[in-house]
């Protein structure tokens, strides 16, 4: 497999990016960084599109910067590897999720929370400031090849459905971490709040752990879905009088506006609420402090990805179980359709790009 080196080592790239926040996606060709000495270079063939990327590219959570080439979660082969690298080697696969950076030396980095580096240098996959190479813009999996050192990059076994992990890099890690942190188990009543590629990772996590869950989602579109996947109940209203049960934890994937109080209510007393999903600045959600302190006794936590270490724990998870996401292959020249589709609410669970197609 062959890639082109250019001036000052940087590597020939080329994308799909949008141009502004009212584009659609147009073939941009662009160079990354040069591979360093602890750098692995990878050939993306499958990139997953989260709703972040909607948000991002379409400057819903503040003003992003263009080109945009959106993408956190990429699954592909390795071409070349830096001097010291010893975790990949070339022919390898492997993956990369919401980071591609940090200071590796705060509190945070030492215990494998990357995304909550506290010298602020945590570098994201698109759409960041890159502090190790010159503040340029990072561009993300709607591409052909990244760079990425190689702590950040993780393992993927040669017999892996590629086009299925590239989901897990973000819509695995980011639900199974607080299930894990809630310590979610056998015998827990748990309610997953949101059936979309979030969602139904949730579902599929916390059936495997033991829970009995259930499902609260807009309409019956996907009430079968949720059922075969192991789902106990399946709920479209929050209704007391229809739910008729409380929760140990709920877990919020939701990308729109939406009353969260509705769902600390239907949790039991010590119960925990993670909220994962972000609505757009323009339908903000809040929660009035007033409600925590009249029911309380309940916890309401967000929860933001994961730490590199857990995200090999559930990829390593995710494959021992065969647990993969349901997904839609599409080719680059379809992402403006799934994005329309995301938004609209046609699209069922998570949609990939196979960067093959290009």
């Amino acid at each position: 497999m062959k890639y082109t080196v250019l001036e000052n080592n940087r590597i020939a790239s080329k994308g799909y990016a949008m141009l502004s926040k009212d584009a659609k996606f147009t073939p941009f060709e662009f160079t990354r960084h040069a591979v360093g000495d602890n750098d692995v270079l990878i050939k993306i063939l499958y990139a997953g599109i989260c709703h972040s990327d909607i948000h991002t590219a379409k400057s819903e959570w503040g003003e992003a910067t263009y080109p945009c080439v959106p993408g956190h979660e990429i699954a592909g082969e390795v071409l070349a590897v830096g001097k010291n690298v010893s975790k990949f080697k070339v022919g390898d696969y492997a993956g990369v999720g919401c980071m591609v950076n940090s200071c590796g030396e705060c509190e945070a980095c030492k215990n494998s929370q990357e995304q909550f580096c506290e010298n602020s240098k945590t570098v994201f996959t698109y759409n960041s400031k890159d502090v190790f190479h010159d503040n340029e813009n990072t561009y993300g999996g709607y591409s052909n090849n990244i760079v990425v050192n190689e702590n950040f990059a993780i393992c993927v076994p040669k017999d892996a459905a590629l086009d299925k992990v590239a989901p897990l890099l973000c819509a695995g890690i980011t639900t199974y971490s607080p299930l894990k942190f809630s310590k979610v188990k056998q015998g827990s009543n748990i309610a997953v709040a949101g059936f979309g590629g979030l969602g139904m990772m949730a579902v599929k996590y916390a059936v495997k752990m033991g829970a009995r869950v259930s499902v609260f989602a807009r309409n019956e579109n996907k009430k079968a879905d949720a059922l075969a996947m192991g789902a106990s109940c399946f709920y479209t209203s929050t209704d007391k009088s229809e739910v008729k049960q409380s929760f140990d934890f709920i877990i919020s994937t939701i990308p729109t506006f939406y009353d969260p109080i509705v769902y600390l209510d239907l949790l039991k007393f010590g119960g925990e609420m993670a909220i994962v999903g972000l609505p757009p600045l323009k339908n903000e959600v809040n929660i009035n402090i007033k409600d925590l302190v009249y029911k309380a006794g309940k916890k309401v936590y967000g929860s933001l990805i994961g730490g590199i270490a857990q995200t090999q724990e559930m990829l390593d998870f995710s494959l021992r179980h065969q647990i993969y996401p349901e997904i839609e292959l599409i080719t680059p020249q379809e992402i403006d359709k799934a994005y329309k589709n995301l938004t609209s609410g046609k699209a069922k669970f998570r949609y990939v790009i196979d960067m093959t197609k290009e």
